[in-house]
């Protein structure tokens, strides 16, 4: 099972502030270069990210769909990643103090990738769920921080 967790240093409004903002998702996730809402209103249920991935030469884009979201607290991602297959990714946001605790649950559902999943997938997917925890927790506090030193 692929679930890492962080504890960000600002409160849980300020990680969604960060979640919810469809042009941030290339800053905090792993491997994407650049995002855009595909359709729908990001992250109402059923709305879409297309976001791009380079690897060396190569560009990738393709779509991630929001499958079930419980705002400031829940999202539930559909992450397509082409002839790979998709994965669930359900991101979890509790408050811990007046900061956040994140979780990250990632499993492959769709496609090969479904079909092959085992404990060295889940290895590599923690692998880049650290890189990416780090990186949402720096833009979150971040923007946390800038906003403090705005409102002083």
């Amino acid at each position: 099972m692929a679930v890492r967790h962080r504890l960000i240093h600002a409160a849980p409004h300020q990680v969604w502030d960060v979640l919810a903002d469809a042009s941030r998702y290339s800053d905090w996730v792993v491997g994407t270069s650049d995002s855009r809402v595909a359709h729908g209103r990001w992250p109402d249920l059923g709305s879409a990210l297309e976001y791009t991935v380079k690897l060396g030469p190569w560009t990738v884009s393709s779509t991630t769909v929001v499958r079930r979201v419980e705002v400031r607290r829940e999202l539930e991602l559909e992450v397509d990643s082409g002839p790979v297959g998709t994965a669930r990714v359900a991101i979890d946001v509790r408050p811990w103090g007046e900061e956040s605790l994140v979780t990250v649950d990632e499993h492959p559902l769709r496609g090969i990738a479904g079909a092959l999943h085992n404990a060295a997938v889940d290895a590599l997917i923690q692998l880049r769920h650290r890189g990416m925890l780090k990186r949402l927790a720096g833009v979150v506090e971040e923007h946390a921080e800038a906003g403090t030193h705005a409102r002083a």
